[in-house]
């Protein structure tokens, strides 16, 4: 039977205190400590909704001293007067699911409406930063400093830091929906993201030239398949996405109209215009019986997986060496522009959804300022007494450019279709 005294609650009370003995606080009332056979424990015992509550603060030591326990009950204490029910709060808390089986959950839920290549960065991310940080955690308990501080800690991969946080607040979102969390209380809301410095690398003619010729040998001395020399082609001819040659059907291609009719990618069903290279390089690609596939794999009926090994190869022979594929379709999206194309009609032609996706490429295209300049330019110069070209001669200039350009092109075309003869 446990023996009780009273004595106000300090250390070396706590300390004296003989096993199984209950001691109560002379000055907080329903504050005590009782030794068991670990140690002292601090609790409360309050009255709530008409019961009694055995309310446990913790074991004595650290961080639990007296004082911090007082502390803690005078806490409990307001909690309870404001309405609250600490206990039941904290039997709500032991049933909230760490991040770890909240993810697992949310995946399954969430993970079906996805993209499947924006599932796999999710489940990669998950599993790489996400986890390892906050695992452990009750979602319920995971606050905004603490994902501020695992931000913070991501600085130098400012993308990744950022795409984690985004994941993170849909999960956190989605526990709202769940019951896991209260209505409002995403910690990831407003979090400052850090700035990321957007890569624009574009191919000029001459590198083009130069990959064309590599791509020309590989696939005549059948270096590389034939199949990732046609895809590397049509990438850059199309402004593709990766994923949408490589996953392509001979099912989409309507060689009459010249459209790829994709059922589905990254911004939903989409049309892609082929241009008479495009639709040459589609017309000479083997097909292979039972195969739906335009760029195949080594295994039956199956497509190319994995083309970012050969494409290193190519890239060093052409001494493109920091050149991703992905650069392929701003190549396109940059001869576009340098063409004279209008923004809207490039983004028409890479599938843009939106005019923001496009503007990236604005400062490739005739400016009207451009034209403005050399008007000012003009006008100051004549004032100054210097020599200002004429406009006919700039239009030669500009005719005598363009000749050079349309030979360059002819001349490559002519070494392409020289060698796929040989």
């Amino acid at each position: 039977m446990p023996t009780a005294r009273r004595s106000r609650i300090t250390k070396s009370a706590v300390d004296r205190m003989a096993l199984d003995e209950v001691l109560r606080d002379t000055e907080l009332k329903g504050f005590g400590a009782r030794r068991q056979m670990g140690g002292p424990v601090y609790f409360l015992q309050k009255r709530i909704n008409g019961r009694v509550r055995w309310l446990t603060i913790g074991a004595h030591g650290q961080p639990w001293t007296a004082e911090a326990a007082r502390k803690e009950a005078l806490r409990l204490l307001g909690s309870i007067a404001g309405g609250s029910d600490p206990a039941k709060q904290k039997r709500d808390r032991l049933d909230n699911p760490t991040l770890n089986e909240a993810a697992r959950l949310f995946m399954e839920d969430h993970g079906p409406r996805l993209k499947p290549t924006t599932r796999d960065k999710y489940e990669i991310l998950l599993r790489l930063y996400l986890q390892p940080a906050f695992g452990t955690q009750r979602v319920l308990d995971i606050q905004r400093p603490d994902i501020i501080r695992f931000h913070t800690k991501l600085a130098k991969k400012a993308g990744t830091a950022n795409y984690c946080v985004a994941i993170l607040s849909k999960l956190m979102s989605w526990a709202e929906e769940q019951g896991y969390r209260p209505r409002q209380s995403n910690p990831c809301f407003s979090i400052k993201k850090f700035p990321e410095t957007k890569r624009q690398r574009y191919l000029t003619r001459e590198e083009i030239t130069r990959l064309g010729e590599v791509l020309t040998r590989v696939g005549n001395e059948t270096a590389e398949s034939l199949y990732v020399v046609a895809a590397i082609r049509l990438l850059l001819l199309t402004g593709a996405r990766v994923g949408e040659i490589l996953t392509l059907q001979w099912a989409f291609v309507d060689f009459e109209r010249g459209f790829l009719r994709l059922p589905d990618s990254k911004t939903g069903p989409k049309h892609i215009t082929l241009n008479t290279a495009a639709l040459d390089v589609l017309t000479n690609i083997p097909r292979v019986k039972g195969n739906p596939f335009v760029i195949i794999g080594r295994l039956a009926k199956s497509r190319l997986i994995n083309i970012q090994k050969p494409w290193r190869r190519i890239r060093k022979e052409a001494v493109l060496d920091d050149v991703r594929l992905h650069d392929l379709r701003h190549s396109f999206a940059s001869v576009a522009a340098g063409s004279g194309g209008s923004l809207p009609l490039i983004g028409k032609l890479l599938g843009h959804n939106h005019t923001m996706t496009t503007a990236r490429y604005a400062h490739l295209a005739d400016d009207p300022t451009r034209e403005l300049n050399q008007k000012v330019g003009n006008t100051i110069a004549n004032a100054l007494g210097g020599d200002v070209p004429s406009e006919a001669s700039r239009l030669a200039a500009d005719e005598s450019k363009l000749k050079a350009l349309r030979k360059l092109l002819a001349d490559a075309e002519r070494l392409r279709r020289s060698s796929a003869r040989r």
